[in-house]
């Protein structure tokens, strides 16, 4: 083997920037070149009109998956500006789409995630054949196009405006992608679960992409985690022994609140969803703390009404979830995650107070309806003895 093949130095080494890094290696910043990584793109564009809706700045968003396969993202917010943006913090439309964002937004608590790593919509455009930027604002309506990451033409005025708002359209690449074909069950299905976690979101999707078979939903769930509930037991036949309990609570010692409901059902299966932030987990110290209140409060009650003698052994967490159906939110300033997919909640904090919460709202629940409190029990014992 010859020096020259075998040497290597910094003159070796390819360093890829903004558009150029995302379209060479996409599958680190959507996590897929298929479906799953089409998603992750409506939801990098929707995530800033929730989040304004969030802030009370917006009413709606509205998804439409358009005839020539692209996908438009509206709000009726104030308008992202081309210039910095005021107050906020952020950057102008023009930065948002041509440049890199990292890092948690500014709302803390108050922001929901969405995306897959939460780069932004820069991601989006640099993996698109097309992007359209619209923005209503000040009584101006603003236009731009932009292709592959970068902007092809300069923010141009278009007119009187009627109103306010940011419309971003984009086409995903056919030289990037398997297919650009956006699923709709599944926008769907994540589109209804951040309305059941956020009372003030009101959202809509709407398919046009066949004219003979359009098709459009709207979610609003005054109800929150109660609503998720009871649309997670909608399809079982087995009759609830309680009803849905749920209450919110906020502690400083976790930098954040939580939003809890659940009830036993006679079913064997058991359905815990936790969620930080609006985002999916798949565990951590929100939904240990869950689980360690509500073991807490049941054996304490059982204990104190003589259910469980002093010989019997508490009743474990096993058992206690059998028929459990429960939703658990945090929503904090500060989430730390465990791994770089964000799956599993880490704050220590999170589970003392999530546990102690679920400890004092169930055990009073269960002082004041003695009679679903000996059901619940006496379900648990019978399970414990199967």
């Amino acid at each position: 083997m010859s020096e020259e093949t075998t040497r290597y130095d910094a003159s070796h080494i390819q360093v890829l920037e903004g558009w150029e890094a995302v379209r060479k290696r996409p599958g680190m910043y959507i996590g897929s070149t298929g479906e799953r990584g089409l998603q992750h793109m409506v939801f990098e564009v929707a995530n800033r009109a929730v989040n304004e809706v969030l802030a009370g700045r917006a009413s709606t968003v509205e998804v439409t998956l358009t005839p020539d396969g692209g996908v438009r993202v509206a709000d009726d917010g104030p308008g992202v500006p081309f210039g910095e943006a005021g107050g906020t913090g952020g950057p102008g439309l023009e930065a948002l789409l041509t440049s890199m964002q990292t890092g948690a937004g500014p709302g803390g608590r108050h922001d929901a995630e969405l995306g897959f790593c939460g780069m932004g919509p820069f991601v989006v455009n640099a993996l698109s054949r097309r992007m359209t930027a619209e923005v209503r604002r000040e009584g101006i309506r603003w236009v731009q196009a932009y292709a592959r990451g970068v902007a092809i033409t300069p923010p141009s005025e278009a007119g009187m405006a009627t109103g306010s708002g940011t419309v971003i359209a984009f086409w995903p690449d056919p030289d990037i992608f398997e297919t650009v074909e956006c699923p709709f069950g599944a926008l769907a299905e994540r589109f209804r679960e951040l309305a059941l976690l956020n009372r003030s979101l009101e959202i809509s999707l709407t398919d046009r992409r066949r004219p003979d078979e359009s098709r459009s939903v709207r979610f609003r769930f005054p109800g929150g985690a109660r609503d998720f509930v009871t649309l997670l037991d909608a399809r079982t036949t087995a009759p609830a022994p309680t009803e849905t309990i749920a209450f919110e609570f906020e502690d400083p010692r976790m930098a954040g609140e939580v939003e809890v409901a659940f009830r036993w059902s006679d079913s064997r299966e058991e359905r815990v969803r936790s969620f930080a932030n609006s985002r999916p987990t798949i565990g951590g110290s929100h939904e240990q703390g869950f689980r360690d209140g509500v073991a807490a409060a049941i054996n304490t009650y059982a204990r104190k009404q003589l259910l469980l003698t002093a010989t019997d052994p508490d009743l474990g967490a096993e058992r206690i979830g059998e028929g459990l159906t429960a939703v658990v939110s945090v929503k904090l300033d500060h989430p730390e995650f465990e791994g770089s997919t964000r799956g599993v909640l880490g704050n220590p904090s999170v589970r003392t107070c999530v546990g102690e919460a679920v400890q004092e709202h169930l055990g009073t629940w269960l002082e004041g309806h003695p009679e679903q409190a000996s059901a619940v029990v006496g379900r648990i014992q019978g399970a414990r003895q199967d």
